[in-house]
């Protein structure tokens, strides 16, 4: 899927994103993941995942977004280790 190499480059900014926003990206893969797999309509949307060993997409973007703070926080330039230096703003409600 080329929607999950932009997210991926993008995961830091993606990992703040608004739920709504992370929520219509997870229905786009859903049906992707359904006409795939040409799963019947009652095949629930976690089972495809689990079977598929795909997570979810804000699974992949907390995931994703971690990986990338953890290698910049040892990263040797110390500019970049105090970028990652910082607390993240409150989920939304």
């Amino acid at each position: 899927m080329c929607i999950r190499t932009v997210m991926t480059y993008a995961s830091p900014v993606f990992a703040h994103a608004a739920p709504k926003a992370l929520h219509r990206l997870q229905v786009i893969q859903n049906k992707f993941c359904r006409a795939e797999t040409d799963a019947h309509w009652c095949v629930r949307n976690s089972v495809l995942h689990r079977d598929l060993e795909l997570p979810t997409i804000s699974k992949y973007m907390k995931d994703a977004s971690k990986r990338f703070f953890d290698i910049a926080r040892s990263h040797p330039n110390a500019l970049l280790r105090a970028a990652v230096d910082y607390q993240p703003p409150h989920p939304y409600p």
